[in-house]
């Protein structure tokens, strides 16, 4: 169960809310240019996940610059060093680096068949994140074909509408290149569907703002077909959201593990301590879709709204004066952020105020609320308070002995992970007349705050010792440190990145869509057989037509125009009215754009307009 970590701290809950492993940014080369981390905070995540045989996975998958290579090279070479378990990359600069810590594949390679799987495998990458749109069909084929290399899929969170490492929309409009981790969200502005003859068919809709993903109900089937890393999307969202979404998953994977102990196990140890109820309902989502997992399905894109609606509660009774009666059986709570759509289709929302039953007094009546309109909850004040408390501590079982040894003692420590710490302490020996061994398990036992859950204490003892409890005490402590310390120690083994000589052969030509955008990144492709390589977008603007976005959600489909004929189809951003609200300069009002539609793929490709 991988999850997303904004901050460290985050990464922390994280773990405690059920986490095999975390991925995280770090300061810079992170494609969400706003979670970045200082090597100090990762270190402290990474010491904090060791100690329940967690991963932190860093993540540098932005396209790299030549003036930027030799500062990602020493910034990786300080991550080794403090024990991160891998790095997730986009760029072969960094395999051509030679790192002595596992790469991993960044979804941002747009990684979508076996054959690809396999060249990455031979050329040394650890495991693979496999595209968004891969069906069950797919992953199992890729499983079969290359059984050697770790397979990671997303699971929940939100959608990018192209394939990922392909989308060019951001850095045409905005100059903000999505690999580079400053993508403007092209895809969840509002467009005009024209036709060649410029027929308004869709006026004002985010045709290309896909829902949320949710595979709540195909986990086991994923696992089936070899995913061992389940993702959640989200280095950008809050604690509030990871600690949801983390333990729901993480619950639903122990049932399964349960029923099938001999063909699955979590990667991580411990015990989870979850105060809240997790309910997916609760955090930020644009309605929900498993994303051609199953197939094609027409029901994937937001087309109204590119925020979050939330949970429905029910519809409006009456309104009276000051206050909303509503119908359902959602019991409501002073501070609920309430929204619906109106009659034009936009959504509108408003905070309450004050709640009697299923009475809720508005802080300020909305105009547009009429009675049967329906209410979703995308704020859930009682919830959010409950995810504002830090989440108990993950524990992990632990035996402890004591023994006597001809100068004092000597106590043994093991934990459910296998990992063993001892002490040796000079004391002196003192015999009780009365039987002491249950004071001296009760001490010992006496390990809260510190992640540890002691299930047995061995007794060794020839004799029974009178042992004051001071002394006890800080032998526990002694002890606990040294364990923590071998948790902790587990520091990222020396890997080998090289190229295998039995790699599969890579393309002569490669276009810019590869993004290689330095010297080492040719260099590798070059010792690859690789001699005509375009720059990427992100150096020189490609002339022609060119695709900006690669999709495998195509309008067309979602709004049943499949089997109107090969008209040709436009997206336009509508022209924004003089100072109107939320017009901004940055916005290309008034852009027409190409689509392209190629049903043999079943791709649609929004293309640049000369």
């Amino acid at each position: 169960m991988l999850a997303p970590a904004r901050t460290a701290d985050i990464g922390i809950e994280a773990i405690n809310c059920g986490a095999d492993a975390v991925y995280i940014g770090a300061a810079k080369f992170g494609a969400r240019h706003a979670a970045g981390n200082s090597v100090a905070d990762i270190a402290r995540l990474t010491d904090y996940a060791h100690r329940y045989g967690a991963k932190v996975y860093v993540a540098i998958n932005t396209i790299i610059f030549d003036n930027e290579l030799e500062q990602v090279h020493r910034l990786a070479l300080e991550l080794h060093s403090i024990g991160v378990d891998a790095l997730i990359v986009q760029d072969m600069a960094l395999l051509e680096m030679e790192l002595p810590l596992p790469l991993h594949a960044s979804t941002q390679m747009d990684i979508r068949s076996a054959e690809k799987v396999r060249q990455l495998h031979s050329w040394g990458f650890k495991q693979v994140i496999l595209a968004r749109e891969l069906g069950l069909k797919d992953i199992a084929h890729i499983h079969r074909e290359c059984l050697e290399m770790k397979l990671e899929a997303f699971v929940h969170g939100a959608l990018c509408v192209s394939y990922s490492g392909r989308c060019y929309a951001s850095q045409y409009c905005f100059g903000r290149s999505a690999n580079r981790g400053e993508c403007a969200q092209f895809c969840r502005l509002a467009f005009d569907l024209e036709d060649d003859k410029g027929n308004v068919l869709v006026r004002n809709k985010h045709l290309l703002s896909l829902k949320d993903m949710n595979r709540t109900h195909f986990v086991e089937k994923m696992l089936d077909a070899g995913v061992c890393s389940l993702k959640i999307e989200g280095r950008l969202k809050d604690a509030a959201y990871v600690k949801n979404v983390t333990a729901f998953y993480s619950r639903l994977l122990d049932k399964i593990i349960k029923r099938r102990p001999q063909e699955f196990r979590r990667s991580a140890h411990g015990h989870c301590n979850i105060d809240f109820e997790p309910n997916l309902d609760k955090t930020f989502n644009r309605g929900f879709t498993d994303y051609f997992l199953n197939g094609r399905t027409e029901d994937v894109v937001s087309i109204h709204t590119p925020k979050a609606m939330g949970e429905y509660v029910g519809k409006v009774k009456e309104i009276r004066g000051n206050y909303v009666l509503i119908s359902g059986t959602a019991t409501f709570h002073n501070g609920d952020g309430l929204c619906f759509f109106d009659a034009k289709g936009e959504l509108q929302g408003f905070r309450v105020n004050r709640v009697d039953k299923n009475k809720v007094f508005p802080h300020q009546m909305p105009q547009q609320l009429t009675e049967k309109t329906s209410l979703y909850r995308n704020h859930d004040a009682a919830f959010e308070t409950a995810m504002l408390r830090p989440t108990p501590m993950r524990t992990i079982d632990v035996n402890i002995s004591i023994t006597d040894t001809v100068d004092g003692f000597q106590l043994d420590i093991t934990d459910e992970c296998g990992r063993t710490a001892s002490i040796n302490v000079n004391s002196e020996h003192q015999e009780a007349r009365t039987p002491q061994f249950n004071r001296i398990a009760n001490e010992l036992s006496k390990v809260g705050g510190t992640g540890l859950q002691v299930t047995k204490i061995e007794n060794n003892l020839s004799k029974d010792f009178f042992i004051p409890a001071s002394q006890l005490s800080q032998w526990r402590r002694a002890l606990i440190e040294r364990l923590q310390s071998e948790q902790c120690g587990n520091k990222s083994q020396i890997q080998d990145n090289n190229n295998n000589p039995n790699c599969e052969k890579a393309q002569k030509h490669l276009e810019f869509t590869e993004n290689i955008a330095n010297h080492k990144a040719r260099q590798f492709y070059n010792k690859n057989g690789v001699s005509d390589i375009e720059p990427a977008f992100e150096l020189k603007t490609p002339s022609g037509s060119v695709a900006l976005m690669t999709c495998r959600h195509c309008i067309k489909y979602s709004l049943g125009m499949c089997r109107k004929g090969a008209r040709k189809l436009y997206l336009r951003l509508p022209v924004a009215p003089l100072g109107g609200a939320g017009a901004s300069r940055d916005l290309p009002y008034g852009k027409k754009f190409p689509l392209e539609f190629d049903c043999k793929k079943c791709e649609m490709r929004v293309l640049k307009n000369n």
